[in-house]
Protein backbone atom coordinates (compact mmCIF):
# COMPACT_ATOMS: atom_id res chain seq x y z
CA UNK A 1 0.00 0.00 0.00
CA UNK A 2 1.59 3.47 -0.68
CA UNK A 3 2.20 6.18 1.73
CA UNK A 4 -0.85 9.34 1.15
CA UNK A 5 1.42 12.14 -0.38
CA UNK A 6 0.55 15.15 1.74
CA UNK A 7 2.57 17.60 -0.38
CA UNK A 8 4.85 17.99 -3.32
CA UNK A 9 7.66 20.14 -2.92
CA UNK A 10 10.37 21.21 -5.90
CA UNK A 11 9.65 17.71 -7.13
CA UNK A 12 9.86 15.93 -3.47
CA UNK A 13 6.76 13.86 -2.73
CA UNK A 14 6.58 14.76 1.15
CA UNK A 15 4.37 11.76 2.81
CA UNK A 16 2.18 10.85 5.70
CA UNK A 17 5.42 8.78 6.74
CA UNK A 18 7.63 11.45 6.62
CA UNK A 19 5.35 14.02 8.22
CA UNK A 20 5.03 11.11 11.21
CA UNK A 21 8.48 10.46 11.52
CA UNK A 22 9.69 13.94 11.70
CA UNK A 23 6.76 14.68 14.86
CA UNK A 24 8.35 11.63 16.17
CA UNK A 25 11.44 13.70 16.96
CA UNK A 26 9.93 16.14 18.93
CA UNK A 27 10.12 15.36 22.94
CA UNK A 28 7.20 13.10 24.22
CA UNK A 29 5.40 16.32 25.97
CA UNK A 30 5.19 18.35 22.32
CA UNK A 31 3.98 15.36 20.18
CA UNK A 32 0.65 15.07 22.40
CA UNK A 33 0.35 19.28 21.44
CA UNK A 34 1.22 17.71 17.93
CA UNK A 35 -1.63 15.48 17.26
CA UNK A 36 -3.74 18.40 16.35
CA UNK A 37 -4.74 19.61 12.62
CA UNK A 38 -2.76 22.50 13.10
CA UNK A 39 0.13 21.48 14.85
CA UNK A 40 0.60 18.94 11.78
CA UNK A 41 -0.23 21.59 9.41
CA UNK A 42 2.62 23.69 10.86
CA UNK A 43 5.35 20.44 10.64
CA UNK A 44 3.98 20.08 7.39
CA UNK A 45 4.64 23.24 6.26
CA UNK A 46 8.51 22.81 7.66
CA UNK A 47 8.89 19.99 5.89
CA UNK A 48 7.93 21.95 2.23
CA UNK A 49 10.61 24.76 3.38
CA UNK A 50 13.20 22.00 4.33
CA UNK A 51 12.62 20.75 0.80
CA UNK A 52 12.68 23.93 -1.09
CA UNK A 53 15.76 25.17 0.46
CA UNK A 54 17.12 21.77 -0.48
CA UNK A 55 16.89 22.18 -3.73
CA UNK A 56 18.13 25.66 -3.24
CA UNK A 57 21.24 24.59 -1.68
CA UNK A 58 21.86 22.49 -5.22
CA UNK A 59 20.75 24.81 -8.15
CA UNK A 60 23.06 27.59 -6.49
CA UNK A 61 25.96 25.24 -5.45
CA UNK A 62 26.42 25.00 -2.20
CA UNK A 63 26.55 21.55 -1.98
CA UNK A 64 29.51 21.64 -4.15
CA UNK A 65 31.23 24.35 -1.66
CA UNK A 66 34.42 24.01 0.26
CA UNK A 67 32.24 25.17 3.57
CA UNK A 68 29.57 22.35 2.63
CA UNK A 69 32.31 19.79 1.95
CA UNK A 70 34.29 20.52 5.67
CA UNK A 71 30.98 20.39 7.25
CA UNK A 72 29.78 17.66 6.16
CA UNK A 73 33.47 15.74 6.91
CA UNK A 74 32.78 17.68 10.97
CA UNK A 75 29.60 15.64 11.04
CA UNK A 76 30.49 12.42 9.82
CA UNK A 77 33.13 12.15 12.44
CA UNK A 78 31.02 13.40 15.51
CA UNK A 79 28.42 10.73 14.35
CA UNK A 80 31.01 7.97 13.98
CA UNK A 81 32.45 9.02 17.59
CA UNK A 82 28.98 9.13 19.05
CA UNK A 83 28.42 5.29 17.51
CA UNK A 84 31.44 3.88 18.85
CA UNK A 85 31.40 5.71 22.52
CA UNK A 86 27.55 4.40 22.51
CA UNK A 87 28.28 0.55 21.72
CA UNK A 88 30.52 0.83 24.74
CA UNK A 89 28.12 1.65 26.91
CA UNK A 90 24.68 0.54 25.81
CA UNK A 91 24.65 -2.85 26.64
CA UNK A 92 25.36 -2.27 30.83
CA UNK A 93 22.86 -3.81 33.00
CA UNK A 94 21.95 -3.73 36.16
CA UNK A 95 20.56 -6.35 38.62
CA UNK A 96 17.51 -6.09 40.94
CA UNK A 97 19.81 -7.83 43.56
CA UNK A 98 22.90 -5.28 42.92
CA UNK A 99 19.89 -2.25 43.18
CA UNK A 100 18.45 -4.03 46.18
CA UNK A 101 22.32 -4.38 48.03
CA UNK A 102 22.34 -0.45 47.02
CA UNK A 103 19.64 0.47 49.16
CA UNK A 104 20.45 -1.83 52.22
CA UNK A 105 23.60 -0.11 52.34
CA UNK A 106 22.80 3.38 51.81
CA UNK A 107 19.44 3.46 53.54
CA UNK A 108 20.17 7.12 55.04
CA UNK A 109 20.23 8.33 51.05
CA UNK A 110 16.38 7.53 51.08
CA UNK A 111 15.50 8.97 54.64
CA UNK A 112 12.49 11.46 54.26
CA UNK A 113 12.31 13.95 56.84
CA UNK A 114 9.99 15.14 59.28
CA UNK A 115 7.28 17.85 58.00
CA UNK A 116 4.89 20.14 58.61
CA UNK A 117 1.42 21.35 56.56
CA UNK A 118 0.86 24.71 57.38
CA UNK A 119 -1.16 28.27 56.96
CA UNK A 120 0.20 31.24 57.91
CA UNK A 121 -1.02 35.09 57.87
CA UNK A 122 1.83 37.85 57.50
CA UNK A 123 1.30 41.25 58.38
CA UNK A 124 2.89 44.49 58.81
CA UNK A 125 3.25 44.61 62.86
CA UNK A 126 2.59 42.47 65.76
CA UNK A 127 -0.27 44.67 67.45
CA UNK A 128 -1.96 43.55 63.96
CA UNK A 129 -0.96 39.95 64.45
CA UNK A 130 -2.88 40.36 68.01
CA UNK A 131 -5.85 41.78 66.37
CA UNK A 132 -6.15 39.09 63.79
CA UNK A 133 -5.41 36.24 66.38
CA UNK A 134 -8.42 38.04 68.54
CA UNK A 135 -10.97 37.89 65.59
CA UNK A 136 -9.87 33.93 65.08
CA UNK A 137 -10.44 33.93 68.49
CA UNK A 138 -13.94 34.97 68.16
CA UNK A 139 -14.80 32.61 65.26
CA UNK A 140 -13.36 33.91 61.57
CA UNK A 141 -12.01 30.93 60.01
CA UNK A 142 -7.85 31.23 59.48
CA UNK A 143 -8.44 31.24 55.84
CA UNK A 144 -10.90 34.21 55.88
CA UNK A 145 -8.44 36.06 57.96
CA UNK A 146 -5.59 34.89 55.71
CA UNK A 147 -7.91 36.27 52.31
CA UNK A 148 -8.48 39.30 54.45
CA UNK A 149 -5.58 40.43 56.14
CA UNK A 150 -2.12 38.52 54.89
CA UNK A 151 0.27 39.83 52.35
CA UNK A 152 2.04 36.98 51.28
CA UNK A 153 0.67 35.90 48.32
CA UNK A 154 -0.31 32.79 49.95
CA UNK A 155 -3.47 34.19 51.00
CA UNK A 156 -5.19 33.33 47.57
CA UNK A 157 -4.60 29.36 49.12
CA UNK A 158 -6.20 30.47 52.36
CA UNK A 159 -2.54 31.15 54.27
CA UNK A 160 -2.02 27.29 52.67
CA UNK A 161 1.77 26.62 52.36
CA UNK A 162 1.51 22.63 51.95
CA UNK A 163 4.01 20.73 53.28
CA UNK A 164 7.26 21.77 53.97
CA UNK A 165 10.78 19.95 55.51
CA UNK A 166 13.45 22.00 57.81
CA UNK A 167 15.78 24.10 56.14
CA UNK A 168 12.79 25.43 53.61
CA UNK A 169 11.69 28.01 55.82
CA UNK A 170 13.55 31.18 57.82
CA UNK A 171 14.57 30.10 61.36
CA UNK A 172 11.94 31.46 63.49
CA UNK A 173 9.01 30.10 61.16
CA UNK A 174 10.54 26.78 60.82
CA UNK A 175 10.99 26.16 64.63
CA UNK A 176 7.72 27.15 65.58
CA UNK A 177 5.77 25.76 63.20
CA UNK A 178 7.80 22.19 63.85
CA UNK A 179 6.89 22.96 67.81
CA UNK A 180 3.36 23.79 67.28
CA UNK A 181 0.81 21.83 68.23
CA UNK A 182 -1.88 21.21 65.08
CA UNK A 183 -5.22 22.66 65.14
CA UNK A 184 -3.67 25.61 67.05
CA UNK A 185 -2.87 28.61 66.17
CA UNK A 186 0.63 30.25 66.71
CA UNK A 187 2.00 33.30 67.01
CA UNK A 188 2.50 36.18 66.45
CA UNK A 189 5.82 34.86 65.56
CA UNK A 190 8.37 37.86 63.79
CA UNK A 191 10.74 37.02 60.89
CA UNK A 192 12.98 39.37 58.45
CA UNK A 193 8.95 39.76 56.59
CA UNK A 194 6.96 40.83 59.19
CA UNK A 195 4.57 39.19 61.45
CA UNK A 196 3.16 36.09 61.32
CA UNK A 197 0.44 34.04 62.55
CA UNK A 198 0.74 29.90 61.63
CA UNK A 199 -2.10 27.24 61.90
CA UNK A 200 -0.56 23.62 61.96
CA UNK A 201 -2.94 21.10 59.89
CA UNK A 202 -0.89 18.31 60.15
CA UNK A 203 2.69 16.90 60.58
CA UNK A 204 5.24 13.99 58.87
CA UNK A 205 7.34 11.55 61.04
CA UNK A 206 10.68 11.12 59.84
CA UNK A 207 10.18 8.16 57.40
CA UNK A 208 12.12 5.58 54.97
CA UNK A 209 10.96 5.24 52.00
CA UNK A 210 10.41 2.06 50.55
CA UNK A 211 12.46 0.02 48.38
CA UNK A 212 9.46 0.08 45.62
CA UNK A 213 9.62 3.93 45.66
CA UNK A 214 13.32 4.12 45.05
CA UNK A 215 13.71 1.14 42.61
CA UNK A 216 14.37 3.29 39.33
CA UNK A 217 15.95 5.62 40.69
CA UNK A 218 18.52 3.16 41.91
CA UNK A 219 18.63 1.84 38.41
CA UNK A 220 19.63 4.76 36.90
CA UNK A 221 22.42 5.79 39.26
CA UNK A 222 24.09 2.37 39.02
CA UNK A 223 23.69 1.94 35.40
CA UNK A 224 24.93 5.94 34.80
CA UNK A 225 28.20 5.14 37.15
CA UNK A 226 28.54 1.87 35.59
CA UNK A 227 28.63 3.74 32.06
CA UNK A 228 30.95 6.71 33.48
CA UNK A 229 33.30 3.95 34.57
CA UNK A 230 33.40 1.68 31.38
CA UNK A 231 33.59 5.11 29.26
CA UNK A 232 36.70 6.14 31.16
CA UNK A 233 38.03 2.30 30.98
CA UNK A 234 37.88 2.57 26.88
CA UNK A 235 39.50 6.00 26.65
CA UNK A 236 42.58 4.65 28.81
CA UNK A 237 42.57 1.49 26.60
CA UNK A 238 42.61 3.47 23.22
CA UNK A 239 44.81 6.40 24.51
CA UNK A 240 47.29 3.49 24.60
CA UNK A 241 46.25 2.24 21.77
CA UNK A 242 46.32 5.00 19.46
CA UNK A 243 48.19 7.49 21.37
CA UNK A 244 47.75 10.76 22.83
CA UNK A 245 49.76 14.30 23.24
CA UNK A 246 48.50 16.29 25.22
CA UNK A 247 49.67 20.44 25.05
CA UNK A 248 50.02 23.54 27.60
CA UNK A 249 46.92 25.86 26.84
Amino acid sequence: MEEKVLAIAAGHEITEGELNRLISNYPPEQQIYMSSPQARQEALEQLIAFHLFHRMAIEEKITESQEYADMVEKIKVELASHMAATSVVEGIQVSEEEERAYYEANLSQFEEGAQVRARHILVDSKEQAEQVAAEIADGLAFEEAAQKYSTCPSKDKGGDLGYFSRGQMVPEFEKAAFAGEPGKVIGPIETQFGHHLIFVEDKKQASQRPFSQVQAQIHQQLVTARQQAAYQVKVEELSAAYGVERKDF
